[in-house]
């Protein structure tokens, strides 16, 4: 059998697994789900009519409660993404500390498939929880202009984002002691969308904040989002965006991988 059959067949075993403990888990799964479902329900009813009415000549003619939809739904996206990963880091962090990983690590399999089945299920779980997400904000009313080269678009940024955010959560989840600081080591993604441009332009913002909001990585990708969905300029946002994820996915593979292989008695 060859080399990438095993690790072929190792990958698949160990996604089995993790699958395995997300069905074993159904109420994490409701939570991670139910978060941006609320806050999506929440900020289009409650504060939509008011602020959606600050968004004149950005939602393509739209006003009110119509046009906030159409504006926060990148930023609901993002959310949901930042809520599926901690979730990773969390299932990361209690194979690390107990014990599972020393064991494998004895046994004649291919070693990164452990982090490939984590990375591969928290995909399957981030692409699913999306379709969720962007299905509740067809019924409240987003209203995308996009066509199949929007969306198809739209698709690559977010599963390129997910990966992005996925490995950053396994590696957060290895370098964590316990598990309980897991649950909360990632807990600064979740306010990014709400420190960018996911619930209201930074041009709103106070001059130093709007500057930390334009610069930090969610907002272009929220921007990029944003333009290949509802016909908003994108300018140099969508180049911004991929650099960010990129550079996120090999740092953070590069991050994992090490304390993978560190020696268990440092």
């Amino acid at each position: 059998m060859s080399t990438a059959t095993y690790a072929i067949r190792d990958t698949r075993t160990m996604l089995r697994r993790n699958l395995r403990h997300v069905l074993r888990y159904p109420s994490m799964t409701l939570l991670l789900i139910g978060m941006p479902v609320i806050f999506l329900l929440l900020f289009v009813y409650v504060f939509g009519g008011a602020l959606g009415s600050g968004l004149d000549g950005m939602s393509g003619g739209l006003t009110g409660r119509a046009a906030y939809v159409n504006y926060i739904v990148p930023g609901i996206l993002i959310f949901t993404l930042t809520g599926v990963v901690q979730g990773t880091s969390v299932s990361v962090a209690m194979d690390m500390t107990e014990g599972i990983v020393a064991r494998f690590k004895t046994m004649s399999i291919f070693r990164a498939s452990l982090l490939a089945g984590h990375v591969i299920a928290t995909m399957i779980q981030a692409l699913a929880s999306l379709a969720v997400v962007v299905g509740l904000a067809l019924a409240v009313g987003f209203r995308p202009h996009a066509g199949v080269a929007g969306w198809l678009g739209a698709t690559g940024m977010l599963v390129l984002a997910a990966l992005a955010l996925t490995w950053l959560a396994v590696a957060a989840g290895m370098a964590c002691k316990t598990v309980e600081s897991a649950s909360n080591v990632l807990m600064p993604l979740v306010l990014l969308p709400l420190l960018g441009s996911g619930f209201v332009p930074t041009a709103s913002m106070p001059l130093v904040l709007r500057w930390f909001a334009d610069y930090q990585p969610f907002t272009p990708i929220m921007e990029t989002l944003r333009g290949l969905l509802t016909g908003t300029p994108i300018g140099h946002n969508a180049v911004i965006a991929v650099g960010w994820c990129v550079a996120i996915v090999i740092a953070s593979y590069f991050w994992a991988r090490a304390l993978f292989n560190r020696d268990p008695s440092s």
